[in-house]
């Protein structure tokens, strides 16, 4: 069969520094805890887990030792409570992540109602709520109820939301007549040259697989996108979740992947397609 990997895809810069912050660090301490999971993906959860990273759900489950924030970061308030634990931390804030929430404090700071486009049970868009007090979680038109009807509203979006949702949000809010709003463009550059090349890249071919955690957010949207050019669309976390009796009939097969889904997930899933021979598997 043939295989066409997407131009983009795969770990982004902020995941990249995120696992090597993780790996440095746990050579060093000999106890390591994960504010949430470092990234959404369970296959490199698993592979740090092994190596002595242990994820917990809340600070109160850290004991003594260091704590990473990951790459979506964390409210002001937990990091706040981590000092008071006499806790360790290391930070692995994305940058991007980081630029986002003091946007949101600036505006605040300005007099704005600060609305982050995006979904509320996002660990990254909880970090920013966290940094703000007078805020808004809009996912899509039906939360646009929910906005006051005057004062002035300072817009923000989730990194990893693609420019389509971010624009059409913000033109529908537009409509409702504030006097005034201010937009800060705070998507992910990286995350869009991904969302372009998987399009352009399903367009192509017979089948489309996207490669990625289940509730990986950017790689939701990725599988979204591909979808509306090309029904044969499948969002798999790995090889072992592949039915190979969706690829009888198909010459050639695309393949991207999620910003958390690491190059060796990527190459296996590859090299199986690859080698894939639809008579061998009949016999």
């Amino acid at each position: 069969m043939k295989v066409i990997v997407a131009e983009k895809c795969g770990f982004c810069p902020g995941v990249k520094n995120a696992i090597s912050m993780a790996g440095k660090v746990l050579q060093e301490r000999s106890t390591v805890y994960s504010l949430g999971s470092i990234i959404h993906n369970k296959d490199v959860v698993e592979r740090m887990a092994r190596d002595g990273l242990r994820t917990i759900s809340s600070i109160d489950h850290a004991e003594t030792g260091t704590v990473l924030i990951r790459s979506h970061g964390a409210a002001p308030s937990e990091i706040r409570k981590l000092h008071e634990r006499g806790l360790e931390i290391v930070d692995a804030t994305c940058v991007l992540v980081k630029r986002l929430q003091k946007i949101a404090e600036s505006l605040e700071s300005e007099g704005y109602k600060v609305i982050v486009i995006g979904d509320a049970n996002h660990p990254e868009v909880r970090a920013v709520v966290g940094c703000v007090s007078d805020v808004l979680v809009v996912e899509d038109k039906s939360d646009l109820d929910e906005l006051p009807r005057q004062g002035k509203l300072g817009i923000v979006c989730q990194t990893t939301k693609g420019p389509e949702h971010f624009g059409q949000m913000v033109g529908e809010i537009a409509k409702l007549g504030f006097g005034e709003i201010k937009v800060a463009n705070t998507l992910c550059k990286e995350t869009i040259k991904r969302q372009q090349s998987a399009v352009e890249l399903c367009k192509k071919v017979d089948i489309m697989f996207v490669l990625g955690g289940l509730d990986s957010a950017n790689t939701r949207r990725l599988v979204e996108l591909c979808k509306k050019y090309n029904a044969e669309t499948f969002h798999l976390q790995n090889w072992g979740e592949c039915d190979t009796n969706i690829l009888f009939g198909k010459k050639t097969a695309g393949v991207t992947a999620g910003a958390s889904t690491p190059e060796w997930i990527i190459e296996d899933f590859v090299n199986n397609l690859k080698s894939f021979d639809e008579n061998e598997s009949n016999e």
